[in-house]
């Protein structure tokens, strides 16, 4: 009789909407994912929250009227019924933990770029989540951000000729002692800031690297006694196409890339932020036009989308192999500034793609003020 009052009380539930409990409450998870569940109600909805901080757990839980969880609860909160999902926004170095868990509960895997630190473990992320028939989404936002997938489309239409050439930097001036230059948790100015470069220029050359050249520099700051202080990267894609980018953590705030083809030139800047308008400018044929993408929630976004996947039960896009794809680029990248030398890359099959229609808009809401999280870069 329970279980069907407990199936019955499921079913009426705000449309059956997705319950996701969100795991780890760093600075982004509180100023960016926790908010956005406002903005996603009417398809997903905070159910808990998963910390090891008494002090967050008791605020957050009274700010947003859910339960909290603490790390060694995680494995009965996901035998517990309560949640449909997780959010996992871990440090790198423990995302295959917390998803491997989930998954083997029967609970669906949102996770935080990069998927892994290491190839070893996003391969293991996507393989126990295949295993267990969970589905997987690698949380790129951008992905769902207009001004990005419109990048996309000027690139692929021929508006710049045929696009040749991709540059890219991305970089800001971290915090000392702050989890993105922590070695153990999977830090690195290449893992969190750096993916962005790369992933974007595999989606706007729809294709994938085949070799690839990096290298690292430290300087004599102690913040980077454990990580490079700032990477710069080469990739030769299929069609004689080149990639380079530059990410690093000791110089001022750059968001930025170009295309250039061989009749024109596209520009975004600010391409990768989360908070704040993205530009994007076309030069042609001795013109240039410049359109600005609003600001909008793309947390929200991303939380919409998948928990459409969910309902639907159709394969994400970006998916689990999307994340993983990454991964092993930024491995070979790692290995090629550690031993002086080109890596050649075994291209992977990749069919889904993000494209234009997969733009969410969502209007942003108030960013709140963390507790114990403080952020990762000055201002």
């Amino acid at each position: 009789m329970m279980n069907l009052i407990s199936n019955l009380l499921h079913l009426g539930r705000n449309n059956d909407a997705v319950r996701f409990a969100v795991v780890g409450l760093g600075n982004f998870a509180q100023t960016a994912i926790l908010p956005a569940f406002a903005n996603a109600q009417d398809k997903a909805i905070l159910a808990a929250l998963v910390t090891g901080d008494t002090e967050k757990a008791a605020k957050l839980s009274r700010k947003y009227k859910v339960p909290a969880y603490s790390y060694e609860d995680y494995e009965g909160l996901l035998e517990s019924d309560k949640i449909d999902a997780v959010y996992i926004a871990v440090p790198n170095s423990e995302h295959r933990t917390y998803a491997e868990s989930a998954a083997r509960a029967g609970i669906h895997v949102l996770c935080e770029k990069p998927l892994a630190y290491s190839v070893e473990d996003a391969r293991a992320i996507v393989e126990t989540c295949q295993k267990h028939k969970v589905h997987l989404m690698t949380a790129y936002r951008l992905h769902f951000e207009e001004g990005n997938l419109a990048a996309i489309e000027a690139a692929q239409s021929g508006k710049i000729g045929q696009a040749r050439l991709f540059t890219s930097i991305h970089t800001m001036q971290v915090e000392p002692d702050n989890i993105r230059v922590d070695l153990s948790l999977g830090g690195g100015p290449l893992e969190d800031i750096g993916i962005y470069c790369l992933n974007a220029a595999r989606y706007i050359f729809q294709a994938e690297p085949e070799e690839v050249t990096a290298f690292a520099v430290r300087g004599n700051d102690r913040r980077f006694k454990e990580v490079p202080e700032a990477v710069a990267a080469t990739l030769r894609f299929p069609k004689d196409r080149l990639a380079t980018f530059l990410c690093g953590f000791g110089a001022t705030k750059v968001s930025e890339y170009r295309v250039i083809g061989t009749e024109g030139v596209l520009k975004m800047d600010p391409a990768f932020t989360w908070n704040g308008d993205v530009e994007q400018t076309i030069y042609a044929k001795e013109k240039s036009k410049t359109k600005t993408f609003k600001h909008r929630d793309q947390i929200a976004a991303e939380i919409i989308y998948f928990a459409d996947c969910i309902r639907q039960n159709k394969s994400p896009e970006p998916s689990g192999k999307e994340g993983l794809l990454d991964v092993r680029i930024i491995d070979a990248l790692r290995r090629s500034y550690l031993s002086h030398r080109t890596i050649k890359l075994k291209p992977l099959a990749k069919k889904q793609r993000p494209h234009r229609g997969q733009s969410i808009r969502r209007r942003p809401g108030k960013k709140p003020k963390p507790v114990k999280a403080p952020p990762p870069a000055k201002s």
